[in-house]
């Protein structure tokens, strides 16, 4: 795997942040472990002075404030959020941007307002075919000024389930996930859950921006158009067990019984099966899946494993509901998007070691 780093890239590792695996024993992530990706900067909003526009094809502009949207009815669900780039440093030519190894994931109980009953008050017009969310970080990338925007459909964005949140596990949004109104696209990858959201324009065409249309695509070669990312890949991920070598997160573990356990999500629908492997692929056996804890939270997976001594590569991967199965090699794209193979810990197990070690 290519280790030479730029600069730039250790930039954007400094300025981001990946959940510890470790936190993947919480059924809901603590606010400060759940992943972070701000693709400008972080806007500082003043909530006074703030207010959420929705124009375009409709029947009457809307101009609310804070509290008017905080006043309307009030919603809170568990989702799981991952970046589209997940997984990216594991490619090979690895492409340059966010270097995320596995971590760039976290379930957070979000709370707001549905997003539909807004835009049916505020009436779309017959010509509605797409809303753009508009987010006040504003940058440059691929030599175009922007605000960061995304759109869906305008069947997509009346579904009961995406939310105008405004606060995150109890709190009001921290700055870095939003303050004080993002979008909430349940099953979707986190590209499309706009941050620090301040406008919602209704189009009578399909909207063209640069994340919508070059960079969150899945493309074999800059001539190839590719295809629109848009709901999450399954993925399993692992709790590392046992304890760490700190140069190397290496893991070191005690003979005998072990029990594994991690989550796994989709997009697609539920996960119907987990299997695990403890000698780097060869044998699989099924873990026991736990149901969800919400409709788009991630599933809780166990296995039970009489740890030989030795070192042992241990796998895991999902299966959705839809068919989808993680891949055992990473499947390479252009923009290092949607890298969903299976996760690969390597373990030390040794007589030296108990529980108590």
């Amino acid at each position: 795997m290519t280790t030479d780093f730029t600069l730039e890239e250790l930039q954007s590792a400094t300025r981001n942040h990946g959940m510890p695996l470790e936190a993947l024993a919480y059924t809901t992530t603590p606010v400060g472990m759940h992943y972070v990706l701000t693709h400008f900067d972080t806007p500082r909003v003043d909530p006074e002075a703030w207010r959420l526009e929705v124009d375009g094809r409709v029947a009457r502009a809307l101009c609310l404030s804070l509290e008017e949207v905080r006043s309307r009815p009030r919603v809170s669900q568990q989702v799981t959020l991952e970046c589209a780039g997940n997984g990216r440093a594991r490619l090979t030519p690895r492409p340059r941007s966010q270097p995320w190894l596995d971590e760039a994931v976290g379930t957070g109980e979000w709370t707001g307002t549905p997003l539909g009953p807004l835009l049916q008050e505020a009436g779309l017009l017959d010509e509605a075919r797409e809303v753009l969310f508009t987010g006040l970080d504003r940058g440059e990338q691929g030599e175009i000024v922007q605000w960061y925007q995304r759109a869906l459909s305008a069947a997509d964005s009346l579904r009961p389930e995406v939310l105008l949140a405004y606060e995150m596990n109890g709190v009001p949004l921290p700055p870095q996930h939003g303050f004080p109104l993002r979008l909430i696209v349940p099953g979707w990858y986190g590209m499309t859950q706009v941050k620090w959201l301040h406008r919602i324009t209704v189009l009578d065409q399909p909207f063209w921006g640069y994340q919508q249309n070059v960079f969150y695509r899945i493309a074999r070669d800059e001539d190839d158009p590719g295809v629109q990312l848009t709901r999450m890949y399954p993925r399993a991920l692992m709790v590392p067990p046992g304890i760490p070598v700190f140069e190397t997160r290496e893991r070191l573990l005690s003979l005998g019984h072990q029990r594994l356990q991690g989550r796994a999500w989709s997009g697609w629908g539920g996960i119907i099966r987990v299997e695990v492997s403890t000698d780097a692929g060869q044998h699989w056996q099924l873990a026991a899946l736990e149901p969800p804890a919400a409709p788009h939270a991630w599933q809780a997976w166990s296995l039970d494993w009489e740890a030989g001594e030795g070192r042992h590569e241990l796998l895991c991967r999902a299966t959705d509901a839809a068919g989808n199965a993680q891949p055992l090699e990473p499947q390479w794209n252009l923009k290092g998007v949607a890298n969903n193979a299976v996760q690969r810990l390597v373990v030390q197990v040794r007589r030296d070691l108990d529980s108590s070690s």
